[in-house]
């Protein structure tokens, strides 16, 4: 149930409330959701946003169009979140491996946003992705390219992130809870008694 926070990360920025990012199997979406319920506060998802925009699935588009033309299409959709939304928003989970959305990112961060890298091991994203060839980057052995994905991309995880949650064994509320902590330390320690309190 680990976390690493950089101190002082402000908690009203101008975008997105948070924004999630991690690999396949961290539970992005499950956690925004609970993130929004939480908050009372919209949520949006940038793999949805690019089929929405383009009519068709992910799969179908790295099919028919190649994986360079889907993340032109979610490099945009980033973007677009990011300067609409302001409420939970989940990124893709190569979202950040383009330079103009490490850049967004960037600016996001600067002006007071949160990133949340949601961190996983395998044994807990299996289950939950079903490692199963509905995802295009996890064909052929999706244990084995999950892993060599994993290794790629987490140095930008970390890289784009304010705070990491581990989210293994947790379900998606007491991630959710465990981000409220992290970005509202004064709520948190409010509601925590203070010495002499009554417990």
């Amino acid at each position: 149930m680990g976390t690493d926070r950089e101190p002082g990360v402000p908690t009203s920025p101008g975008g997105p409330r948070v924004v999630l990012v991690g690999p396949p199997g961290a539970g992005k979406s499950t956690v925004a959701a609970a993130l929004g319920t939480l908050w009372s506060l919209p949520v949006r998802d940038t793999d949805t946003d690019v089929e929405a925009g383009a009519g068709r699935s992910i799969r179908e588009i790295f099919v028919d169009d190649g994986e360079a033309a889907f993340r032109t299409l979610e490099r945009e959709a980033v973007a677009r979140a990011l300067d609409e939304h302001r409420g939970v928003l989940a990124l893709g989970g190569g979202a950040v491996l383009d330079p103009g959305t490490q850049e967004a990112l960037a600016d996001y961060r600067a002006g007071g946003g949160s990133v949340v890298f949601l961190d996983v091991s395998l044994a807990h994203a299996a289950p939950r992705v079903g490692l199963n060839q509905a995802r295009p980057l996890l064909l052929g052995n999706p244990r084995a390219q999950w892993l060599a994905l994993m290794e790629a991309r987490r140095p930008v995880y970390t890289a784009v992130s304010t705070l990491r949650v581990s989210t293994d064994g947790l379900r998606p509320r007491a991630v959710a809870e465990l981000i409220d902590d992290h970005l509202d330390p004064a709520r948190r320690a409010s509601a925590e008694p203070t010495e002499g309190d009554p417990t």
